[in-house]
């Protein structure tokens, strides 16, 4: 024991009892800073978690709300329209040539040839008329022209006797004129006779009713034993005396009225086809015969008359075909489908994108109808970007994002 050092006991048994300390101190610290490290990484790890995926849902909303800012649309490169259009009318099928045959004399029908449906012949006989009284009225006609025959015989021997005795003053100059006028008088009396003759002979050979040319019978009003009056039936109101009606069906017109806007393509020879629903499928070969030439101010129309080769008979007259006229321009302009026209009180309008994409409001003018396809006449440039469907609120300097620009579709 240390008198001078009274803590010196102590002392050394907190020297003794230090480094044990110290051991234990020593390891505890690396582990407080390892827990401090690990709890800091996962607070990190839980605020990026919560914080990354706002952060993305805000960039990505960002974007479409940049995105939605500009009208999304589509846009269209014009096309040449094509040269040649069909142009479809109605039409009505007439016959090439239609007759109403009455009796040109009177008489009791004797017999009848013909009937409904018959193809006839120019010239054939289609009834015989029994006229007994205008063969008695000939057989005198005859009579008198052979007496007017003698009585000028008579008369110009006459004359001519009395003209030789002039020349030797056995008569007077009078008597001889008196006898050339009575023979002159004569001689227009033998004409006057001799027409009769031919009147009544031409009336005679219309006992004969012949066909004006080549046909088909559509109507016989006739029976044998009727009494038939030239021009007329007597007693009868509700036949005007028609005895047969014929048509000429080998070929046939059709008559169509073309829309003004049209009419000025449509000229003799233009190219047209029938078409008819007894038929489906065929088409009937046809020409432009002639046109009116004057637009009709009431329908706005032009007449146009188109024959028909009919030889097969399977058009009939009367029927009703569709006529489709095959109109060529030499300038087609430029078309667009109806889908990308805008109907404004100001006028057809359409949309074009121009190289900001800002959108340019444009009045257009329309030519031909193809249908779904319209033809532009005026307004329109082959380079144009234009606007498939716009909507009604579209504006004009309007900026879009355009997603995608092709050529028009099929128009079959």
């Amino acid at each position: 024991m240390n008198p001078t050092n009274p803590s010196g006991p102590s002392d050394d048994r907190d020297a003794n009892a230090q480094p044990g300390a110290h051991a234990e101190a020593a390891p505890a610290k690396p582990r407080r800073a390892a827990l401090v490290i690990g709890l800091a990484c996962l607070a990190a790890a839980l605020l990026a978690a919560g914080i990354v995926p706002r952060l993305e849902a805000r960039t990505a909303q960002a974007q479409q709300v940049a995105a939605q800012r500009d009208l999304i649309v589509s846009t269209l490169v014009p096309q040449r329209a094509p040269a040649s259009q069909d142009l479809l009318l109605p039409g009505s099928v007439m016959s090439w040539a239609d007759a109403s045959i009455y009796a040109r004399t009177s008489g009791y029908v004797q017999h009848w040839y013909a009937d409904i449906g018959a193809h006839v012949k120019a010239g054939q006989t289609l009834a015989q008329i029994d006229t007994p009284e205008l063969d008695a009225q000939l057989q005198q006609a005859r009579a008198d022209a052979a007496t007017a025959q003698a009585n000028y015989r008579f008369a110009s021997s006459t004359a001519q006797r009395w003209q030789t005795m002039l020349q030797t003053q056995s008569v007077s100059p009078q008597d001889a004129q008196a006898k050339t006028s009575d023979a002159a008088a004569k001689l227009a009396t033998l004409q006057a006779a001799q027409a009769n003759v031919s009147r009544l002979q031409e009336l005679v050979s219309y006992q004969k009713v012949t066909a004006p040319f080549d046909g088909v019978i559509t109507a016989r009003n006739v029976q044998v034993g009727a009494l038939v009056t030239a021009g007329g039936t007597p007693g009868l109101a509700t036949m005007p005396g028609e005895l047969f009606h014929i048509a000429q069906t080998d070929r046939l017109r059709v008559y169509v009225d073309v829309p003004q806007d049209d009419a000025s393509l449509v000229t003799p020879g233009t190219a047209v086809w029938l078409t008819t629903q007894q038929y489906p499928g065929r088409r009937f070969a046809a020409s432009v015969a002639r046109t009116s030439n004057v637009i009709d101010p009431v329908s706005r129309t032009l007449h146009v008359e188109v024959d028909v080769d009919n030889h097969d008979g399977a058009l009939m007259p009367g029927a009703y075909a569709q006529v489709h006229l095959a109109l060529t321009t030499a300038t087609p302009a430029l078309e667009l489908p109806v889908s990308a026209l805008l109907f404004r009180p100001d006028g057809v309008t359409i949309a074009v994108v121009d190289a900001h994409d800002k959108v340019q409001l444009r009045k257009v003018t329309i030519g031909r109808d193809f249908g779904t396809y319209v033809e532009i006449a005026t307004g329109l440039a082959a380079s144009d970007r234009v606007i498939d469907n716009p909507g009604d609120a579209i504006a004009n300097g309007q900026s879009v994002h355009v997603t995608a620009t092709s050529a028009p579709g099929n128009k079959a």
